[in-house]
């Protein structure tokens, strides 16, 4: 079944998730849909200093919007931020210094920034990554499922109450087509027992990404939940994960900005909205979140062991009492 799987994904990956396959669906993008202003609306993005995150910054800033930009590196931060300051002339833009990894720190920020902040409309859950050797965070987790599965729940989980009270709020998630190759595996969240592949590990929490938006989507009814497929994009992330791949592919690899089109425009149009909550898009349509015939739907005993798992485990590193300080720069 695994190689069926690939060999669809592949396929439909060559046809739909290249450089041709967004000039091809960008044909029928409506213009008008990115022809607005967000001033006055403050976005949050994590993984915001390159690639796609750096992209979607830079465009929302050229709209007038606030930006929360965090990132693991202060300094590359800090060059990310000037830049988007140059380019847009918007001085909202703010660096915050936090790795998704380490889940009881993001627990700290996300409680600092909820008493720091009266509102915030857009939540872009962008920062990802692919260690393609076991590593565990401080946490004793493993890296991959605590940087995109596990940092991303608690996040969103804990800013929930804030974007519930702010105007037409958002949460993005940027997942990845490769989680059509995997069902959610609710016996090894963390790859104890099976052995450790970081592509697979990365798709299995790509996978887990779309779970949880459509959990959220139904339990929180007041925010507009999506998740989305960048395509095959030309990032660092990219580069540095999967040399090989990057290597073969160069060529036909989507630049950020293309693979930050539905990202935007998920974040600030209005046509965005039209679709129900909790969907999974690619080049600014919802599409299926499985193959044909690939046996990859979870039941609802699945779902919700899945997320009492994630409860468990976000309770479990949560500080006894979180650390309130400002990391706006």
């Amino acid at each position: 079944m695994s190689l069926y799987r690939n060999i669809v994904w592949f396929i439909k990956g060559m046809r739909e998730y290249t450089r041709s396959g967004f000039e091809n669906a960008s044909k029928s993008f409506a213009v008008k849909d990115l022809e607005v202003s967000m001033v006055g609306r403050c976005f949050m993005i994590t993984g915001a200093n390159s690639g796609i995150g750096k992209a979607t910054a830079m465009a929302i800033a050229k709209k007038g919007g606030t930006v929360h930009m965090i990132c693991r590196n202060k300094a590359r931060a800090d060059r990310a931020k000037d830049e988007i300051i140059s380019a847009s002339g918007n001085t909202e833009i703010y660096v915050h210094v936090l790795d998704l990894s380490e889940t009881g720190k993001v627990w700290e920020f996300a409680e600092a920034f909820k008493k720091d902040h009266p509102s915030l409309n857009v939540l872009i859950n962008n920062a990802g990554c692919m260690v393609n050797q076991k590593e565990m965070n401080s946490d004793g987790l493993e890296k991959n499922f605590a940087t995109n599965t596990l940092g991303v729940y608690i996040l969103t989980k804990c800013l929930i109450p804030l974007l519930e009270k702010s105007r037409d709020p958002r949460v993005i998630t940027v997942s990845s087509g490769g989680m059509l190759v995997q069902k959610l595996n609710v016996e090894d969240l963390q790859t104890e027992r099976a052995q450790f592949d970081g592509t697979m590990v990365y798709a299995q929490n790509k996978r887990q990404q779309v779970v949880m938006t459509e959990f959220w989507a139904e339990e929180n009814p007041r925010i507009h939940f999506s998740v989305m497929h960048p395509g095959w994009a030309d990032t660092p992330a990219v580069a540095t994960a999967m040399p090989q791949f990057h290597q073969m592919m160069r060529e036909r690899l989507r630049t950020a900005e293309e693979g930050a089109d539905t990202v935007i425009w998920l974040a600030v149009s209005h046509a965005a909205t039209a679709f129900p909550s909790g969907l999974f898009f690619q080049d600014r349509k919802p599409v299926s979140t499985h193959l044909p015939l690939a046996w990859t739907h979870s039941s609802q005993h699945e779902v919700k062991k899945f997320m009492g798992q994630l409860e468990t485990l976000a309770k479990a590193v949560k500080p006894s009492e979180a650390v309130v300080t400002s990391s706006d720069t």
